[in-house]
Formats: structure tokens, C-alpha cells, sequence
């Protein structure tokens, strides 16, 4: 099989990258991390400018139509620049949730400027006790007149606090782990008895817990089918969890090359550390768990919009546990190759570390998709 991208999708993937290279270097992006937005607006808008935040919507959407493929192709670049703004939250996931379920009126309300990037959406899906099952949901949505109100939490909502809309999951029907019951809203951040509070998380970005606390939404507030949205946040963080994919192989590229030039430029005994055995050896093994992981990435960016099967869950399954093994096994080595330096705040390399540390976590951890895949596996 041909791996290689075609002439359209090199392009979008040139376009992606001469972007991060002028506008986002290693300095700037602590600026930005800092800041009380968390990101860069400029970088945002710049996004939108160059029709990148539509790649995955379709075409009568106001969207480019693109696939996983060309998904990940944004995304890669993105995870080698490090960049910290909300792509994964706002257009794959908020933005995808809102295509599949969405009604008429609020596809029209809502992607065509999240398309543009005029609009930002983040998710709320995790709650603290869910640890990465998202059909753990103790968020309660009843019933009111004509609309619902809500109460609960959700947990590590990044992007949340500066978030033009808001997509939350809660629970309709049911008990806190069934799959039925489980319910979408769109909640405006500026809703009465909503309450967020931001922090930092490890890998630079902003994070927030939401809070909701008698928050009356209206009928049209309602995402998809009452009770019935277990499967489109399944077949959404697929198709979120490939994009990561994508980013991760960016994130592990760029923590490749640094090692790789840190062996050959510090010396110890008056020669370079890259000349001992040793770390040759550990130099290979990184690379081998990057072109691993580039595999299974390609593999799952093969099956994103595919409709839903065992199979499509298998792949994505298995992508994310090797993603997750292979993250950390080039984090640890390449730290240990640094040494001391390679922990520091001011060097970059940490910071992809982090990057990787945190992707593991996002959508389910290495060891959470292992049982999954067990299951899946066994079932079949």
C-alpha cells in the first residue's frame, strides 16, 4: 500500500507547517501559555484565515471535506510546533458532535462560524469519578416546562473558559454508568449558575472544571435525540482520539530530532555521547517506537469516518495504546539522554515530554484502551 500523501494533501500539510515555523517558536509559545486567554489569538484567527479549522467539516457545511487523513495532517503539524490552541476540542470534537447531532437550525447556527473560526466550542464529558469511561455521567438533566434544567460537574474541560458554546453531556434517564440515557446540550458560557474554574494543566494549556448548578436551558438547547447520545460521543472521540494520533507523531518527531542532536553535539571524554554504544543503541530503539506509532497513526486516520463497527473500535483501540506506550518509552529515554537538562523549564524538550504525558490521558490512557481492546477482542 502507497502511504504517501497526494498532491493536495502535501499542500495542506506544507501550508500547516511554514504557518508554525513563522509564528510559533519556542518562546513565543510560553508567552502564549502564560497568558489569560492560554493560546494565541492572532495564531486562532490565522487558523481560520487559512481555511485550516474547516479541513474536517463537509463542503455544504462550509467546510473543506476532508478526512481523517487530511485531519491528521494538520494535526502533526500542529504537535510539532507544540501549539496549544483548542483544534482537538473546538473543530474535531465540539465541532463534530454538533455535525453528527445536531438539528438544521443549530448546524447552521454554529459550524459554519466554527468552521471559520470565528466560533470557539469546548466538551464537557469527563466528570471526576468517570476515569475515561464518558458513559459515567452523574450530570443530571430534568425535565422543566418547556426545556431542562441542569445540575453537576464536569471535569479538565480544556478550552472551556474561553469557549463561545459549550457542549455537555448529562444524564436524562438511567443510572450513572448505562449507555442509554445519556444526553447533549449546547450551554452558552454565560449561562445563569454556571461557574468555571481554570487552571493550568501539565502540558501548558488551560483547563477548567464546570460547575452547573440549576442551569435552565430551552428545548433547543438539546443536541440529537433525548437520551441517545452515547453512540455519536463514541463515534466523535474516535475520530478524536485519531487526530491525537496524528499529533502525537508530530510531538514524538520533533522529541526525536532534539535527542538525536543533543547526542551528537555534548561531549563527555572529549567526544561526542552519540559515539557510545549504548546510546546509539537507545537512539534506535526511540526511533523504532516512532515509526511503530506513525503506523498505527496512519491506521487510524484509514478508519476515522468509517462508519461505526468492532472493527473501527479495534483500530482505534489498538492506536491509542501504542501511541501511549510509544510516548512515554521516547519521553523517558530522551530525558534520560539529556540528563538534567532535559527536566528543565527553559529547554523545550520537557515541554514535548509533558505533550506526550498528556495525550496519553486524553481519551483514555495506554492502559485503558488495552482492556478495551481485550474486551473487543474476546468478544469478536
Amino acid at each position: 500500500m502507497d502511504f504517501r500523501l497526494n498532491e493536495e494533501q502535501q499542500m495542506l500539510q506544507d501550508t500547516v507547517a511554514r504557518l508554525v515555523r513563522g509564528e510559533y517558536s519556542f518562546e513565543k509559545r510560553l508567552k502564549y501559555s502564560e497568558s489569560d486567554l492560554g493560546f494565541s489569538a492572532d495564531f486562532w484567527r490565522q487558523l481560520g484565515e487559512l481555511g485550516l479549522t474547516a479541513v474536517p467539516f463537509p463542503e455544504e457545511l462550509g467546510g473543506f471535506g476532508g478526512s481523517g487523513v487530511e485531519v491528521q495532517s494538520v494535526m502533526t503539524e500542529l504537535g510539532r510546533g507544540l501549539c496549544i490552541e483548542p483544534y482537538l476540542q473546538s473543530v474535531i470534537l465540539g465541532g463534530g458532535l454538533i455535525a453528527q447531532a445536531g438539528n438544521s437550525e443549530q448546524q447552521e447556527q454554529w459550524l459554519g462560524d466554527i468552521a471559520s473560526g470565528e466560533v470557539r466550542a469546548a466538551v464537557g464529558l469527563q466528570e471526576p469519578q468517570s476515569f475515561y469511561n464518558l458513559n459515567d455521567v452523574e450530570t443530571r438533566a430534568e425535565k422543566s416546562g418547556d426545556g431542562y434544567v441542569l445540575n453537576g460537574r464536569k471535569a479538565v474541560v480544556i478550552g472551556g473558559h474561553c469557549a463561545d458554546v459549550l457542549v455537555v453531556s448529562a444524564r436524562t434517564s438511567g443510572d450513572s454508568r448505562d449507555s442509554a440515557g445519556i444526553s447533549l446540550f449546547l450551554v452558552r458560557p454565560d449561562a445563569e449558575g454556571l461557574e468555571a474554574r481554570t487552571y493550568p494543566t501539565i502540558d501548558g494549556s488551560k483547563g477548567c472544571d464546570l460547575f452547573l448548578n440549576n442551569v435552565k436551558l430551552g428545548s433547543d438547547a438539546l443536541l440529537g435525540e433525548e437520551g441517545k447520545a452515547a453512540n455519536v460521543i463514541e463515534y466523535q472521540t474516535g475520530r478524536a482520539i485519531s487526530a491525537l494520533c496524528g499529533e502525537a507523531v508530530g510531538v514524538m518527531e520533533v522529541a526525536c530530532d532534539l535527542t538525536l542532536d543533543y547526542l551528537k553535539q555534548r561531549k563527555q571524554f572529549g567526544v561526542p555521547i552519540g559515539r557510545f554504544q549504548v546510546l546509539q543503541h537507545r537512539m534506535v530503539d526511540m526511533m523504532s517506537e516512532l515509526e511503530q506509532a506513525r503506523s498505527m497513526a496512519i491506521l487510524a486516520a484509514s478508519v476515522a469516518d468509517q462508519p461505526q463497527s468492532d472493527e473501527r473500535r479495534r483500530i482505534l483501540a489498538a492506536a491509542k495504546n501504542v501511541i501511549g506506550r510509544s510516548g512515554q518509552f521516547i519521553s523517558e529515554q530522551g530525558i534520560q539522554s539529556h540528563g538534567g537538562i532535559g527536566m528543565t523549564w527553559e529547554y523545550n524538550f520537557a515541554h514535548y515530554a509533558k505533550r506526550l504525558v498528556m495525550i496519553n490521558h486524553q481519551l483514555g490512557d495506554d492502559d485503558f484502551h488495552l482492556e478495551a481492546y481485550t474486551i473487543l477482542l474476546q468478544a469478536g
